[in-house]
């Protein structure tokens, strides 16, 4: 599974994030596929943001919940976070990453990672 996050890099306050997170090597719908959105401020640890799985349903974080989403579009094998009303307080390294399980043990995959400033 490999991992490409995009996204503007610079935002102003109140605004719209939109972030895309490209998906190859691997189908975003195969059955115990999980993919996630964490994120990491400066000097903070990593936090989660909520994920969506293989069925399509989603799991969001219930502090980010009233103003993210998010979703994907299957044909082009891409998952895509949503945030509105940004602060200052969102400036992260934003990670798309990946979960994938059998019966035993899950494996991990990391994007590497897309700056977001929240600046006027």
């Amino acid at each position: 599974v490999q991992l490409q996050e995009s996204g503007p890099g610079l935002v102003k306050p109140s605004q719209t994030l939109s972030l895309t997170c490209t998906v190859s090597v691997g189908s975003i719908t195969t059955n115990y596929y999980y993919w996630n959105w964490i994120r990491q401020p400066p000097g903070k640890g990593l936090e989660w943001m909520g994920t969506i799985a293989y069925s399509g349903v989603t799991y969001l974080s219930p502090s980010l919940k009233s103003r993210t989403s998010i979703s994907r579009d299957n044909a082009k094998n891409t998952v895509w976070l949503q945030m509105n009303s940004l602060e200052p307080e969102d400036t992260a390294v934003y990670y798309c990453h990946a979960e994938v399980w059998d019966l035993y043990s899950g494996t991990y995959y990391w994007g590497q990672g897309t700056q977001v400033t929240v600046s006027s």
